[in-house]
């Protein structure tokens, strides 16, 4: 079995390539089921009905999301659908859920979603809650989307959740990592997917923008980059009767 992952797609101008290139990588790859993090998927960050509609044309199964989840609040009735998450260390209290099953006929698989703590919003800590959740499962081919800003959080839990989970993706930087393995024989891992936006950018902003809010510590609007883009993500192979990563491939495609 295959799983392509996607990660974070930044605005109109990542959503549009995503359609553009997406069929054609599941189609190459053989992919059994495609996961896209598309929490910047509208301009100014955040995820919307109509963009979340275009990730789900574009070929996605479901969508992961992070710390800009709830960024617009007029389409918050988005997660009441069982294949947009939020992070599941959030709150009960908020809209949606963090954990869905995919149902794939022959077999299942479960996605979490998670954010960290270091250096972002102080939430439910993400190894007590992934915890809970796996007592839970009773698939063994499980898929984390873990959106955290520090690479020291994000390598902490891949090697604590090794032989536990079929792979670890990290999001929420947008820089790809060059560090795709498999730890312990079973959990594959990457610090980064990379992101689905315009590559000439700071992270998929205006990079003259982004340059001057850094140079000036002025305040300053965001506003999506235009231009040449950039998919970033992996492919995840596993066996589905024991949920062990047998290969992971990362992907940039221009």
């Amino acid at each position: 079995m295959k799983l392509l992952f996607v990660g974070d797609v930044v605005g109109e101008t990542g959503c549009l390539f995503l359609q553009k290139k997406l069929p054609a990588l599941k189609r190459e790859y053989g992919v059994d089921l495609a996961v896209v993090n598309g929490e910047n998927s509208t301009d100014g960050n955040g995820i919307t009905a109509y963009s979340a509609g275009q990730l789900f044309d574009a070929g996605a199964d479901v969508i992961t999301t992070g710390n800009h989840a709830f960024q617009r609040k007029n389409d918050l009735q988005i997660f009441e659908n069982e294949c947009i998450l939020r992070p599941a260390n959030y709150s009960d209290a908020c809209p949606g859920r963090g954990v869905t099953l995919y149902d794939m006929g022959s077999s299942s698989a479960a996605i979490i979603n998670l954010q960290g703590v270091l250096f972002m919003e102080p939430l439910d800590n993400p190894f007590t809650v992934i915890d809970r959740i796996l007592e839970e499962l009773d698939t063994p081919n499980i898929f984390v989307d873990f959106h955290a800003e520090a690479t020291s959080e994000k390598r902490a839990l891949g090697l604590y959740l090794a032989g536990r989970v079929t792979a670890v993706l990290g999001t929420h930087t947008h820089v790809p990592t060059a560090d795709a393995q498999i730890i312990a024989g079973h959990t594959g891992y990457i610090t980064d997917a990379g992101m689905t936006g315009a590559e000439d950018s700071v992270l998929g902003v205006k990079k003259e923008i982004a340059i001057d809010r850094l140079r000036l510590h002025v305040p300053v609007r965001f506003e999506e980059a235009q231009g040449a883009c950039v998919l970033g993500g992996v492919v995840v192979e596993y066996e589905k009767k024991c949920g062990k990563c047998t290969k992971i491939t990362p992907l940039i495609v221009r």
